[in-house]
């Protein structure tokens, strides 16, 4: 093939793309704060589209962090962790990080899509069978392509279903799962996950991302677990992690090419982890999740995360909305095929403890006059 015809490839997928109303690019924002500036009008928005969820991106003690990391280490890390990368700092995040998840111990990687390429690729060498949500994150998709074991989606949140599969499995199997699924802000049912693993030896791991606040069902204490977690999010830096028991952390750090073969988490990003993971373990925190409740409830009582779909059903009715939305100076993004399936386009209302009542107020009113309902 020519370069001119790869120039064609390019030009004719774009254009199928555009042709499909998928057509997407990135737009500035002038902050990190919910209330900002569109950098290409100047127009001032109340963003509900973050994953900030406790606002730590913009926390004093957070932003302090970093700046002394930086003047302690420079601005990167100029290796791998396993070559001459690693830095205390790096070392510490990882100890703090399994405190605050009640672990044996963590490992960290640089983003939370690298922490599940790496588990899985790693772990999925001496599965039989993984059994996969079909809602899972994308990552968690790319994972299970990855990892040598035969992968297996399961009904949404169906543990009859992985129950059955890991009965007709020749040797062990995985389980992964989000805890909370990104589309639509529901819950994994962890109980009967856990109790399905332990009954079958089946290791389950969760990716934790969008678990800020606590996931009400306990898991089977015959189960083993690993946890997979974001610092990208509720944390508000940048990175991943793994938590389990010490073998399962030391292998990993061996085996999973995600973790070896890429440069070290900037140490700037790994400082402001620990002192995000500090606030969010002290009263201050407490706080936070309080407020970050309370705004779920004004909008959706009782729903079980920060994440809120609006199903709008119809791809154009979705962009329609939320043109109209932004038109008022709100940020709500229309979720669209391929991200989720046809015909379940939705406004995905992301909530922060950082949003105050009259934004809170100026998104309902706004839905309100766009004839939708929370």
């Amino acid at each position: 093939m020519t370069a001119s015809s790869w120039d064609a490839v390019a030009d004719d997928a774009l254009q199928a793309v555009a042709a499909a109303n998928q057509l997407r690019r990135p737009r500035d924002l002038d902050g990190g704060k919910p209330d900002t500036v569109l950098s290409s009008t100047g127009q001032p928005v109340v963003s509900f589209a973050s994953n900030d969820y406790l606002g730590l991106t913009q926390h004093p003690a957070v932003r302090a962090a970093a700046r002394a990391a930086v003047d302690a280490y420079g601005t990167g890390s100029g290796s791998a962790r396993l070559i001459v990368g690693s830095r205390p700092v790096h070392s510490r995040l990882e100890e703090r990080t399994a405190v605050w998840r009640g672990a044996e111990a963590a490992v960290l990687f640089t983003t939370g899509y690298a922490a599940n390429l790496g588990v899985l690729d790693t772990m999925g060498r001496w599965a039989s069978v993984i059994c996969s949500d079909e809602l899972n994150h994308a990552s968690i998709i790319d994972g299970c392509r990855l990892a040598r074991a035969p992968t297996r989606v399961y009904a949404h949140r169906d543990a009859a279903a992985v129950d059955r599969l890991l009965g007709d499995a020749s040797g062990p199997g995985i389980v992964v799962s989000d805890s909370v699924f990104s589309m639509d802000g529901d819950l994994a049912p962890l109980a009967d996950l856990s109790s399905v693993c332990a009954r079958h030896g089946a290791l389950l791991i969760l990716d934790d991302a969008h678990l800020v606040l606590n996931h009400p069902e306990p898991l089977h204490p015959g189960c083993r677990v690993l946890r997979v977690g974001t610092l990208s999010k509720a944390v508000g830096s940048l990175g991943g992690f793994v938590c389990g028991p010490r073998t399962f952390t030391d292998l990993l750090v061996n085996k999973a090419r995600s973790y070896i073969f890429t440069t070290a988490a900037a140490p700037a990003s790994a400082a402001a982890a620990i002192a995000a993971i500090d606030v969010i373990d002290s009263g201050e925190g407490e706080g936070l999740k309080a407020r970050l409740r309370a705004n779920i409830d004004r909008l959706r009582l009782g729903h079980p995360s920060p994440i809120i779909p609006i199903i709008v059903g119809d791809e154009d009715q979705a962009l329609a909305a939320s043109a109209a939305l932004a038109a008022e100076g709100i940020l709500v993004p229309a979720i669209r095929p391929p991200t989720v399936p046809v015909g379940t386009s939705r406004l995905r209302v992301t909530v922060s403890a950082a949003h105050t009542d009259d934004d809170l107020k100026r998104l309902t009113e706004a839905l309100h006059r766009a004839g939708i309902d929370v």
